[in-house]
């Protein structure tokens, strides 16, 4: 559903440090050659923009923000019967 949270990952260039990635709670940073990538849950489109609204006032270069897909439903067990 539209304005519904989710998981997303944030790609900024550059290698954050950690001091600077503990800055985005809630977040699991990742440190890739030439860029870091920011994996987690956010609530709403509104905490989406905050987070992009921090990554500016932080002077971060934004490359890439992602959804990502939703892990399946489990099936049901249905035993044959």
């Amino acid at each position: 559903m539209p304005g519904d949270g989710g998981s997303y990952e944030i790609r900024v260039k550059g290698r954050l440090s950690d001091s600077l990635a503990a800055a985005f709670e809630g977040m699991r940073a990742s440190v890739e050659p030439v860029e870091t990538v920011l994996h987690g849950p956010v609530q709403d489109q509104a905490a989406l923009y905050g987070l992009l609204h921090q990554i500016q006032a932080l002077g971060l270069e934004l490359v890439e923000v992602r959804r990502l897909p939703e892990p399946p439903d489990d099936p049901e067990i249905t035993r044959p019967g």
